[in-house]
């Protein structure tokens, strides 16, 4: 069990204190809905860059956006994505067998969803977090915690130390935060890999676009602005060590034979290896706690699910969204309010989780009959209440 703490309420000049691990979505997010409350906030993260030049493409359902238009962000992201409202179905061939609109998760005042180049979203964040305020460290990972009764004091990686009232573990689905305070769930993969990566758009696609069936499991590609769109195949997965990185195109572009319509366009564009990503699907859900005494866990630290649903930044964005609606709108910080975060978003992540590996299961399993709009239809209805 988490341990049990209490906080008196911030004192006048906002003195309390919250280090969050972890520059990407989430831990971006957070901080700026913190800094916008008054909160001040250590941010580091172990990367130099700062990620900002990792992935290919995102697709952000309707209600990523809705956290988005609060971190203030929204408008980049039209200007720079590509809004759609439109799903299709397409036969190995290219020929449509089924197109629809899709729910408006984030409320009818958003799209379905906006495609977007990864790095893109990620520099739009990390400008949204310089001008907060916060005080951030590249290249820096916490390496020890020492709780007591009244904070934390942190052991940083560049040999500094600071105390802190909450610490946030946004340090991704390997995170170190979370095995550094007791928690052993892990990531367990899905049976399943996915290739990614960035390519020209083809003339007339204008919406997200999948094949299943042919040689990969899934075969789609989703606009991601007026000039790109990302594509991914998912197959079985393959033992990552066994893959030369130097072969990724050619092995995009041998999976890629057989499809037909735009196929032809994009595979020719896979000519560079280190433009093509390939990772597993992972399922992960924390079912416990997800704090120990001051640190608690956000986004893929906490749960992940495979990109079926393409729901895994929008349930990482409402993490940080519910923390900070918390943190900023109650007296005091107290165990009670991370144990209420918990209550909060666990039934919801669950849905998401089990949905999107029920999905994959189905496909691995090579099910015909399976309700798959069925389970689409609920799963997204659901999604469309407020977190």
């Amino acid at each position: 069990m988490a341990d049990s703490f209490t906080l008196p309420p911030p004192p006048a000049g906002g003195a309390l204190i919250v280090l969050v691990i972890g520059g990407g979505t989430s831990g971006n997010a957070l901080t700026v809905l913190l800094r916008r409350a008054g909160i001040a906030v250590d941010l580091v993260e172990a990367s130099p860059d700062w990620k900002a030049s990792a992935g290919s493409g995102i697709t952000l359902q309707g209600n990523a956006l809705r956290v988005l238009r609060e971190v203030g962000v929204l408008e980049g992201i039209e200007k720079d994505g590509y809004a759609a409202d439109g799903l299709a179905v397409l036969a190995p061939d290219g020929t449509v067998l089924h197109a629809h609109e899709e729910l408006r998760t984030g409320g009818d005042d958003l799209p379905s969803h906006i495609g977007m180049r990864r790095p893109r979203l990620q520099q739009l964040l990390i400008d949204q977090v310089r001008a907060s305020g916060a005080d951030v460290r590249l290249g820096t990972t916490a390496t020890a915690f020492q709780q007591d009764g009244e904070g934390v004091d942190v052991t940083f990686s560049d040999g500094t130390s600071r105390r802190y009232d909450l610490v946030v573990g946004a340090d991704g689905l390997h995170s170190a935060t979370r095995s550094m305070i007791g928690i052993t769930d892990e990531p367990q993969p899905t049976g399943m890999g996915i290739w990614r990566a960035p390519a020209p758009r083809p003339a007339g696609v204008r919406r997200t676009e999948m094949i299943y069936g042919g040689r990969c499991f899934i075969a789609g590609y989703c606009p991601t602005s007026e000039d790109t769109v990302y594509t991914y195949l998912v197959e079985p997965a393959r033992d990552r060590a066994s893959l030369d990185p130097d072969a990724y195109a050619d092995e995009m572009r041998a999976l890629s034979e057989g499809y037909g319509g735009v196929w032809e366009e994009l595979r020719a564009a896979f000519t560079d290896p280190k433009a093509v990503n390939y990772t597993w699907f992972d399922r992960h859900l924390v079912e416990g706690p997800w704090h120990r005494g001051r640190v608690v866990l956000i986004g893929d630290a906490a749960h992940a699910c495979p990109p079926t649903f393409a729901q895994g930044a929008a349930m990482s964005l409402e993490d940080a969204q519910v923390l900070a609606d918390l943190l900023t709108g109650r007296d005091s910080w107290d165990d009670q309010l991370l144990t209420d975060y918990h209550a909060r978003r666990l039934p919801r992540v669950r849905m998401v989780v089990d949905a999107s590996v029920q999905l994959a299961q189905w496909l691995l399993d090579g099910v015909r009959d399976a309700d798959v709009p069925g389970l689409m239809h609920r799963t997204l209805s659901a999604l469309k209440e407020l977190p």
